[in-house]
């Protein structure tokens, strides 16, 4: 059975935004503002729905491994090579776009 292929994002959420947006990518990290608040996991599916539609994945596919309840998240995006996952989420934020 062929190995499950799962790249890792490490996204740092400020949550209770006017608008969902990607900021920067930055050291590895990706900075997002969120436009849900943090209660009853909302900014989380917020954020899930955000990576799912600019990744071009399922939100099934996504699942947040660690920071459930923190600002600074990491998580894993099944079927997709770490290559594919950074180059997409570098070209989310473009400078002066």
């Amino acid at each position: 059975m062929p190995e499950k292929t799962a790249a890792r994002v490490v996204v740092r959420v400020q949550p209770n935004a006017g608008r969902t947006e990607a900021l920067r990518y930055q050291d590895g990290t990706l900075h997002v503002r969120i436009a849900a608040p943090p209660v009853k996991g909302r900014a989380n599916q917020e954020l899930i729905s955000f990576l799912s539609e600019a990744l071009g994945v399922s939100k099934s596919r996504l699942n947040i491994e660690r920071g459930l309840t923190d600002r600074t998240k990491v998580i894993s995006v099944e079927g997709l090579a770490q290559e594919q996952v950074t180059r997409l989420i570098e070209s989310l934020h473009r400078p002066g776009g």
